[in-house]
């Protein structure tokens, strides 16, 4: 298991997250799994 630093920008804000995988784990499955995070904590 590796953990990464993603920005991501939501709703016109950046939100850096982190993501907790596994080391083969594609880039855009971790930027997918950074958004749904940042998605469930912000969202209004």
């Amino acid at each position: 298991m590796v953990q990464v630093e993603v920005t991501i920008t939501f709703e016109g804000r950046n939100y850096l997250t982190n993501v907790i995988t596994n080391q083969d784990t594609s880039d855009e499955e971790i930027l997918r799994l950074a958004y749904e995070q940042v998605q469930k904590q912000w969202k209004k």
